[in-house]
């Protein structure tokens, strides 16, 4: 996220979603506060690209589908106190399609490549919403400067726990069923 971008005070999510419509740069929506998103460098890019195309692959044929960076993530104030919505630089859902073609509600699986300017919001802000939306079985959180990918993932008990991988290893992820990614996979051509 960026600096805050609200231009009269707490908006409605239906007027955020209004005013998203018609702009020219991204907004993050946070409980009516809304926040201009930055741009990407290309090392951080070609992660995304990675990560997609290996559960894009994965999810082909199958009930998943994969977004990458455009399409919002959006949780309701029943969930969320006063509502959120994100643009994940990645996610993955399995269930039914919301009716708005730019919205995800229900996601199993989040990523987000961190940068200096983000890191703080993905590690504690993001990973305490995504860890109460109940569809959500696993959040990464992907550093983009060295081999490092930190996997928030809820336990067959329904507790979360936390694992990092470094340098080399792999890693499952619930969705699509069955998939694992490579650190090797996630920073290729890096």
């Amino acid at each position: 996220m960026a600096e805050k971008a609200t231009p009269h005070g707490p908006l409605s999510i239906e007027e955020y979603r209004k005013l998203e419509e018609s702009a020219t740069v991204r907004h993050e929506y946070v409980a009516g506060e809304i926040y201009a998103m930055v741009g990407a460098t290309r090392r951080h890019h070609r992660i995304c690209g990675n990560i997609f195309r290996r559960l894009a692959d994965a999810a082909a044929g199958g009930p998943c589908r994969v977004s990458m960076e455009t399409v919002r993530l959006e949780v309701a104030g029943d969930v969320i106190p006063g509502g959120i919505a994100y643009y994940p630089d990645v996610m993955v859902v399995c269930g039914r399609e919301p009716e708005d073609p730019y919205i995800e509600d229900a996601p199993c699986l989040v990523v987000e490549v961190v940068s200096p300017n983000t890191a703080s919001t993905d590690r504690r802000e993001k990973l305490m919403v995504y860890r109460q939306i109940p569809s959500v079985e696993a959040y990464l959180i992907i550093e983009q400067d060295r081999k490092r990918v930190e996997r928030h993932f809820r336990g067959e008990d329904g507790l979360w726990r936390k694992a990092d991988l470094v340098d080399v290893g792999r890693f499952p992820v619930p969705c699509p069923p069955d998939t694992e990614l490579t650190l090797d996979e996630v920073y290729e051509g890096l």
